[in-house]
């Protein structure tokens, strides 16, 4: 990925990108206008955190599920499960505040979130790889996040969700990161305002298909970038059809 006036002008024009992304904001605002999310969204919200947790561990090799004594053993369930709950509720709004920002202040936070069970020097924690590559790399990604470019946020965020993948700035938890920078773009780009959908169920799913998208992301080859944005923008249409059925859910449950 390149520096131009808008860096991700060239991806947004691909073949099948818009559509795709669009296909995604419709499902995700169909989510939002269901009538148990008028009023209790954050019910919904909470419910597709946890299973965005479990599902962002699992692509990370780790479990998915508590102990049988309901604590958390597992460090990379115990990180996921620590970053959804910050980004969810009021947590969420305060997150999203310093990501419009600020966003490598927050990244380094959520790495702090994710990654504290699976380090032993904590010094470590929230502190990027000291390379040029990785700092200008990081810099390039601060900037399409606060405004550099008028593409579509589905493409946003697929874009910073590959980056990061593809960087692996900070050598531990950098997959439950990059999928948590997804949902903030999401979130702040008025995509997916409240967090309710769920696309990475539709990765783990895929989880084939997810690393090999993202392997082609990393050469940095047409194809390989448009085919991990298509990717993307489908699980983003997915977890909005999860969103769905967890409004469907709540709503049968209160009749």
């Amino acid at each position: 990925m390149t520096e131009t006036r808008d860096p991700l002008s060239p991806i947004a024009e691909m073949s099948g990108i818009r559509d795709a992304a669009e296909r995604a904001r419709s499902v995700l605002g169909e989510a939002h206008r269901h009538n148990a999310n008028r009023r209790e969204w954050a019910k919904s919200a909470t419910e597709a955190s946890v299973r965005a947790a479990r599902a962002s561990s699992a692509l990370d090799g780790g479990k998915t599920e508590l102990d049988g004594t309901g604590d958390v053993q597992d460090p990379t369930l115990a990180g996921s499960l620590r970053v959804s709950q910050a980004l969810d509720g009021e947590s969420l709004e305060n997150m999203v505040k310093v990501w419009k920002r600020a966003p490598l202040q927050v990244l380094a936070k959520l790495h702090m979130l994710a990654a504290a069970d699976l380090v032993e020097n904590t010094d470590a924690l929230g502190r990027p790889r000291q390379t040029p590559d990785v700092g200008e790399r990081l810099e390039l990604l601060a900037h399409i996040v606060t405004g550099g470019t008028k593409a579509p946020a589905p493409v946003i965020a697929a874009v910073v969700h590959g980056e990061l993948l593809a960087l692996r700035p900070f050598g531990t938890a950098d997959g439950v990161v990059a999928r948590a920078a997804s949902r903030l773009v999401a979130v702040a780009s008025g995509l997916d305002p409240h967090n309710l959908g769920v696309p990475e169920s539709s990765w783990l799913q895929r989880a084939s298909a997810y690393r090999s998208a993202a392997k082609g992301f990393a050469t940095g080859t047409e194809q390989g970038v448009g085919n991990w944005v298509i990717l993307c923008c489908g699980a983003l249409e997915a977890g909005g059809r999860e969103a769905i059925n967890i409004a469907d859910a709540a709503a049968a449950a209160k009749k």
